[in-house]
């Protein structure tokens, strides 16, 4: 399944992602408040140093997400479209509305999961590990252009590469007793 339109492009590393990310994140936490437990930059943009698609990813950790309407009526009143068709069931995602510059993807996790877990463990693995890091940035930029307009394929492409990065990042986890930090915001 190709996403006809969606030319997947490799920017060098900006210096604006990490404040991107503290924008958004202040108005998320203004509108949202305590029903975020934690709010976190994760993905490629939250790497420093890391070449990346330039849309930011956040992820938003709840209590629950039944009832969802506390988390979803701000997200939408920011502007963020609810995509209930997301074929995860670990998450709940949010993005501009379609038709609009993608520029950020909103993971709703619950507190504590895996799925939340993941990504947080992710991050802080290759921020340490600068080699794996730079390795991920080589693959990224093959497999952008083997799969130019195939963001499904680019995806499962690197999943053989994220789960040997997460083996080592358990062991890593493990061996210094990694728990996540505090919240980005």
């Amino acid at each position: 399944m190709l996403n006809k339109g969606k030319t997947i492009t490799i920017k060098q590393y900006s210096p604006e992602w990490p404040r991107i990310f503290r924008d958004l994140a202040f108005r998320l936490r203004s509108a949202i408040g305590l029903v975020a437990l934690r709010i976190d930059h994760i993905g490629s943009t939250s790497l420093p140093g890391l070449a990346a698609k330039p849309i930011i990813d956040i992820q938003i950790s709840v209590v629950a997400f039944d009832p969802m309407e506390p988390c979803r009526r701000p997200l939408e009143a920011l502007g963020f479209q609810y995509r209930d068709r997301n074929p995860e069931r670990t998450k709940r995602y949010f993005k501009e509305p379609d038709g609009m510059e993608e520029r950020t993807h909103i993971h709703v996790h619950r507190a504590g999961s895996f799925s939340e877990q993941f990504p947080l463990l992710f991050r802080d693995y290759m921020r340490c590990h600068a080699t794996a890091a730079s390795e991920y940035a080589q693959l990224k930029y093959q497999l952008a252009e083997q799969y130019r307009e195939d963001r499904i394929g680019y995806t499962e492409a690197k999943e053989a590469f994220i789960w040997d990065v997460m083996r080592r990042a358990d062991k890593w986890a493990q061996d210094i007793g990694w728990h996540p930090g505090p919240s980005d915001a």
